[in-house]
């Protein structure tokens, strides 16, 4: 458990980091410039939202629950913490319009992500169902 924690977490801090630089990659194409402090800041957050959505993706790996019950759970955990981390590194400003628009494109991302990670493994269980059909 803590080994695949770990490994989670390693895996979100490399996505955040990989997010990061394709940012500053147009930043610097664009002759945008930023200090230290900020990048670091954005960066930071990054990562840090990495690792948290690495750790709360063992919440689908347990048996038991429903998907769905998984998924409301995942979906509010991870709204939250995107929500506070995103106000705190300045990614979106504490006004009522800007965080409605931002919480409605978040839940649009959430929902295609999720729809896409579903019909994945859906084909998955189908090829699997299929084979094991097959070689009875």
């Amino acid at each position: 458990m803590i080994l695949d924690i770990l490994k989670r977490s390693t895996l979100g801090i490399a996505i955040g980091a990989i997010i990061t630089f394709i940012v500053l990659t147009v930043m610097k194409f664009n002759a945008w410039e930023a200090s230290v402090s900020e990048i670091w800041m954005h960066l930071g957050a990054s990562m840090l939202l990495g690792v948290y959505t690495g750790v709360t993706s063992l919440i689908f790996g347990e048996s038991g629950n429903h998907l769905i019950k998984k998924s409301v759970i995942h979906f509010v955990l991870t709204y939250s913490a995107w929500l506070v981390i995103a106000g705190m590194a300045g990614w979106i400003l504490l006004d009522g319009w800007v965080i409605l628009w931002s919480s409605l494109a978040f839940i649009l991302l959430y929902v295609i992500n999720w729809s896409c990670w579903y019909l994945y493994f859906k084909r998955q269980e189908e090829e699997l169902n299929k084979y094991l059909h097959k070689n009875k």
